[in-house]
């Protein structure tokens, strides 16, 4: 790992309750650039797995209608949903990142839960 191309992130997801049927769920994503290189997120490619095994792919440009540009340093903060068929469930993924050198890079997204509070033992 190069760690001029240093990406952490870190997920806080939480309950929001039921909606038709679904089991709904935010997270909380906090992306910092601990590298050398200013960096700007160009795509998210996400895994959802419900508790059945049943996995759901998205991917996409940016987040959260945006792009964002990251001095190293400094952290970008969003807020996002997913719904899920079970009371709980996983998530993992990546970020493309490219840096002003013009060097492209994923950022790793590592697995969380997301459970129904009193769900899990």
């Amino acid at each position: 790992m190069d760690l001029r191309y240093l990406i952490d992130v870190r997920v806080k997801p939480s309950y929001q309750g039921q909606q038709e049927g679904d089991y709904a769920f935010a997270y909380s994503v906090e992306i910092e650039n601990q590298g050398s290189f200013t960096a700007r997120l160009i795509s998210r490619h996400w895994l959802i797995t419900d508790g059945n095994g049943n996995t759901e792919e998205v991917k996409g440009p940016g987040v959260v209608g945006e792009h964002p540009i990251i001095v190293p340093g400094d952290c970008f903060r969003y807020t996002s949903g997913a719904l899920l068929k079970t009371p709980v469930g996983s998530m993992r993924g990546q970020y493309e990142m490219e840096a002003d050198d013009g060097h492209r890079f994923m950022a790793q997204i590592r697995p969380f839960t997301l459970a129904v509070p009193g769900s899990l033992n």
